[in-house]
């Protein structure tokens, strides 16, 4: 009876596996720039019209190497680094002791070509040229789109002269004014937060790093690493099922996950599972991170025989499957 329950269990578990992969599976939904929004850069080129003002009636700028734009009347500006509607109410101050409340509108013409870094999981990483505005998901397309082994996060790396991301949990560094904030990969390429695809500046690193593994060992059928992709985690019986099932002979009573120390630093730490209770229901089914390896001993053997580092040397000469 308990043999049963247990084959229904690993069954739906499949179902459940299958439907993770289901899920990682996400299309790319592209969104409309809106050039309001776009940062201006060296060698952009736009054209300046000042209502009631010849020296700035339709007068086309390009930026210098500097980041300025050398203006009649109002003498150099820095544009590098601000919106259009930033650069018209710089302008509109710089022009005030000339005329009273300046009507100005701003038109981009030309866009200069911008490097941006994408690096990690994608078919083409490098150095890639943007011309004009482009967006988070843009950029990630530029680059071939992601591997099959990419993993669940996407970093975006800003310099200080840009501006810090515009991304609610990005960090920056005090030492050096640089903001790092990471994404969900698949709320990203799904438009859950359509406010996180934002529009990429000059110099920005775009970094979508592989995926973290979960190792199963021992005493099963398909032992290896499976890839936890889109997920940050997966569950004990979710990763048995990754592994086809237990063998006959193992003593999965007497199981372990096997957790490396934070940072890598100090001894990897070691967890006793119960499989068969957690099978039988009994005893709560335990989460499994990235680079945590779930062992199973033979039955002749006493678990307490296999040391941790042992597991993770025979873990990382494992096979690695995707799901």
């Amino acid at each position: 009876m308990n043999c049963q329950k247990s084959i229904r269990r690993l069954l739906c578990l499949s179902t459940l596996t299958v439907s993770l992969y289901s899920c990682g599976q996400v299309a790319l939904i592209p969104r409309r720039v809106v050039v309001n929004e776009y940062v201006l850069g060296d060698g952009d080129q736009f054209v300046i019209n000042v209502q009631d003002l010849e020296e700035l009636s339709a007068k086309s700028f390009r930026i210098d190497p500097s980041g300025y734009i050398d203006l009649p009347l109002a003498g150099p500006v820095e544009a590098t680094g601000l919106t259009i509607e930033q650069l018209k109410t710089k302008l509109v101050s710089k022009l005030s002791k000339y005329i009273d409340s300046p009507q100005i509108s701003i038109s981009l013409t030309e866009y200069s070509s911008r490097p941006v870094s994408i690096v990690g999981s994608v078919n083409a990483p490098g150095i890639h040229q943007l011309q004009g505005p482009k967006r988070l998901i843009d950029v990630i397309s530029l680059a071939g789109g992601t591997k099959p082994d990419a993993g669940s996060r996407v970093i975006v790396t800003r310099e200080k002269k840009w501006g810090t991301l515009p991304l609610p949990h990005a960090v920056v560094d005090p030492a050096t004014g640089i903001s790092t904030a990471s994404l969900s990969l698949e709320d990203l390429m799904a438009s859950k937060t359509p406010s996180e695809n934002i529009l990429v500046s000059p110099g920005d690193i775009v970094s979508i790093p592989k995926a973290e593994v979960v190792y199963v060992v021992g005493n099963v059928k398909k032992a290896g690493g499976f890839q936890l992709s889109s997920h940050t985690s997966i569950t004990l019986l979710q990763a048995l099922s990754l592994a086809e099932g237990l063998d006959r002979d193992s003593a999965s009573s007497n199981s372990k996950i096997i957790r490396p120390a934070p940072g890598g630093d100090g001894n990897p730490r070691e967890i006793p599972v119960n499989i068969k209770a957690i099978l039988a229901g009994k005893a709560p089914d335990e989460p499994l991170f990235g680079n945590d390896i779930l062992f199973v001993p033979n039955s002749g053997l006493k678990s307490a025989s296999h040391r941790a580092m042992d597991i993770m040397q025979v873990a990382l000469g494992a096979a690695i499957y995707r799901f």
